[in-house]
């Protein structure tokens, strides 16, 4: 199909691991070690014979780094690559980008592929700044008269103007990435493909670079990110693939996708409370889970303007009488943000024995982007600390098109966005 501008059919990459045989006895006899050198020289002889790579140690080992990837994917879709470290993201993306070849399948490429896999790839250490902006474009596909027609916007974008004739070896990873970037971003590739070499940039950089990613979808081009971000993630890409042990584990709509790799490597929106160790206070009443959710589903990745429901389970040992109960929002970092306390909205409640279960619900998220965490407080009549949670579970608001201007976006701003009526009354003297 024409739409479809990256097909992959039955893709596997194997590896051979050499491993150096460990010695554990106290003397080893000469025969040993000159037969084992010789089935070392008979064995990399083959390989040599045969075209094979050439393995180092004693015993060689199979290793998958893909197994079997079937996937396509359309023209202007920004997809997202997840999963733990060594699950396949870069072996697959090296194979898209035709810096390795697949073991077994075959990918189909339509359209000219842009990559930015490691910092100074493609770059020469001894060149300029402006040496290696002709290099990497060449490289990359462009011709000398397109690369001196987008010259300018290129160094603008990398913000090295006044190092521009510095020999690249100078520079620092940061300006690497800038300049890398910035070049791989104006071929106007229909594929670009970036790994997690953004996160060496600054936060002002990197959301110039989302920005750009963002015009380069919407001009109908495929972009593919692999990023440990989920934040960036989850505000970028409307389709994200999970890789495990080589293999394709989940491929859908992004929120689901992060959702169940949080969930499986404990970053779930649901906390089991009840065995924790740093309980504190009286014991008389003690919480024993909490769970966020959106739309009636559990959640822990929320937009600006996104309801938020915290469910939270108590179970009362002694009853209290007049019970207090809070919870709480704060940054990563441990600076408070919200309190609210039952009493303030008008929720009595008396703490009787038993289990008891409280639904909090912000009708309107208004906190910037960022990873929040939330504490939870029982307190008696007499306001004495009965139990305390801190951070009980932590979530992620990501940026939404409700607030998608640049400078809404900034936390040096403060920590909350609240929206406010302005008037201007002009008069003249």
């Amino acid at each position: 199909m024409p739409d479809i501008v990256i097909a992959a059919e039955g893709l596997s990459k194997r590896y051979m691991i050499g491993h150096q045989t460990a010695v554990s006895e106290r003397y080893v006899a000469l025969r040993d070690v000159i037969a084992r050198k010789a089935r070392n020289v008979w064995r990399k002889s083959a390989d040599l014979v045969h075209g094979r790579p050439i393995v180092q140690g004693d015993s060689v080992e199979e290793f998958w780094a893909l197994r079997d990837i079937n996937l396509e994917i359309r023209r202007g879709e920004v997809v997202g690559l997840i999963g733990r470290n060594g699950a396949g993201k870069s072996t697959l993306l090296k194979i898209l980008s035709r810096i390795t070849e697949p073991t077994k399948g075959r990918v189909r490429l339509n359209g000219r592929v842009a990559s930015l896999l490691e910092v100074g790839t493609g770059f020469h250490p001894e060149l300029t700044g402006r040496e290696n902006i002709f290099l990497n474009g060449a490289i990359l596909g462009m011709s000398r008269r397109e690369i001196k027609r987008k010259f300018a916007d290129i160094a603008a974008f990398a913000e090295i103007d006044e190092f521009l004739d510095t020999p690249v070896k100078r520079y620092s990873s940061g300006m690497y990435v800038r300049l890398a970037f910035a070049v791989a971003a104006h071929l106007e590739p229909e594929i670009l493909i970036v790994d997690e070499v953004l996160s060496v940039g600054d936060a002002e950089f990197q959301r110039k670079c989302l920005g750009k990613m963002d015009a380069v979808s919407k001009d109908g081009r495929t972009v593919l990110l692999v990023s440990h971000d989920m934040r960036r993630l989850a505000a970028l890409c409307h389709r994200t693939i999970l890789m495990n042990g080589g293999m394709v584990e989940a491929d859908g709509e992004t929120q689901t996708v992060i959702d169940r790799y949080m969930a499986k490597h404990g970053m779930a929106a649901f906390a089991d409370l009840s065995q924790r160790r740093d309980m504190s206070g009286s014991g008389d009443a003690r919480f024993q889970s909490i769970e966020l959710l959106k739309d009636g589903q559990p959640c822990r990745s929320f937009a600006f303007g996104d309801r938020l429901v915290q469910r939270f389970a108590i179970d009362v040992v002694r009853p209290l009488g007049r019970g207090l109960v809070s919870t709480s929002i704060a940054t990563a970092d441990g600076i408070p943000v919200y309190e609210y306390f039952n009493i303030d909205a008008g929720c009595e409640w008396t703490a009787s024995r038993g289990r008891h279960v409280f639904t909090v619900a912000i009708d309107k998220l208004n906190l910037y982007p960022g990873t929040y965490t939330m504490t939870l407080w029982i307190g008696d009549r007499n306001s004495f600390r009965v139990d305390y949670a801190e951070e009980a579970i932590s979530f992620d608001v990501v940026l939404a098109p409700a607030i998608g201007v640049e400078h809404r976006t900034q936390r040096n701003g403060g920590l909350v966005y609240q929206d406010a009526a302005w008037s201007i009354d002009h008069r003249t003297s």
